[in-house]
């Protein structure tokens, strides 16, 4: 297969890149910048608002994995471009090419739209898929962690301190990134075509997957701040939860510190004290499709490994 790929640098991305030629495919990948030759890939270098080189970039493919988005910015405003007339410009990209499969990377804020300028883009996009007619299947991951993210990075970082601020009590589903990448592959590839029967079948086709680490009923904050500090060595840590007010102000001050790169933005505190982001156990990927392979300790162990032999932590 050819698989076209948007966000094949960054973090879910890269990972994507890697289990698609895994798997045997070659990619067409989207770049903004000029990247090194990789056996396999063809680099295409543009962006999400450029139609001439998204309609290069999957002109033949066999599917599209959209993986390409804004996560967290400073100004809200920026979400919409990025997140909606970014898909839009996706959609109409594989309509002049003729290409019917779309593997859209959503997230579980768009089920909760309206706690977050970022929620609400991805809830908007989805619903730009959802009307595409294109082939479509729409994931939405829970909180991704593993090998060269650096969300999750600041929370080793303080457990290996001893210290683990937390938004108010709840709880959340984490899945590795390359669990991720490699139900992104299968979706876009022979696999989901190759299922034992024709309702498998059509059970994958304009359906919204959100998947998981397989811990039914998620982690709680504690759980996970404190299975967390397990994987840098830390066997208690302190992990108070603090109130919205106190993470809005924390938030005022990561934005006058830190400017752009800010972590903490108020429309991250927006989706971060919502109760319940754990993934519904109606809308699991098929298990004759994708099951997930690592499990929370092991897969929090082994980022936390990653992070010291790159001297991140």
């Amino acid at each position: 297969m050819i698989i076209a790929l948007t966000g094949a640098t960054g973090f879910v991305g890269g990972h994507t890149l890697e289990a698609a030629l895994g798997a045997g495919h070659a990619v067409r990948a989207f770049t903004r910048r000029e990247q090194p030759p990789v056996e396999g890939v063809t680099w295409v270098r543009g962006t999400l608002d450029d139609t001439g080189a998204l309609g290069a970039l999957v002109a033949g493919a066999d599917a599209v994995i959209h993986v390409a988005g804004l996560t967290n910015t400073p100004d809200p405003a920026q979400f919409h471009a990025a997140n909606v007339t970014g898909t839009a410009n996706v959609i109409a990209a594989m309509k002049g090419a003729n290409i019917k499969r779309l593997v859209f990377v959503s997230s579980l804020a768009a089920r909760k739209p309206e706690l977050s300028a970022y929620g609400a883009s991805k809830a908007a996009a989805e619903a730009l898929v959802e009307a595409s007619g294109l082939d479509w299947t729409t994931v939405r991951p829970p909180g991704v962690y593993g090998p060269r993210d650096v969300d999750y990075l600041e929370m080793f970082r303080t457990a290996k301190a001893g210290f683990v601020p937390l938004p108010p009590g709840g709880a959340s589903s984490i899945i590795h990134v390359r669990d991720l990448a490699e139900l992104l592959v299968a979706l876009a590839g022979p696999t989901a075509s190759l299922l034992e029967d024709a309702a498998s079948r059509r059970a994958i086709s304009k359906q919204t997957y959100e998947p998981d680490d397989g811990r039914e009923g998620g982690w709680s904050h504690k759980e996970l701040a404190q299975a967390i500090g397990e994987a840098v060595g830390r066997r208690k840590v302190f992990a108070p939860h603090l109130p919205q007010a106190i993470l809005q102000l924390a938030a005022r001050i990561d934005g006058a510190l830190r400017a752009d790169k800010a972590k903490l933005t108020p429309d991250r505190v927006g989706y971060m004290c919502h109760p319940n982001w754990v993934s519904r156990f109606d809308r699991k990927p098929l298990p004759t499709l994708w099951e997930p392979q690592i499990a929370g300790e092991e897969g929090l162990k082994a980022t936390a490994e990653w992070y010291r032999a790159k001297g991140w932590l």
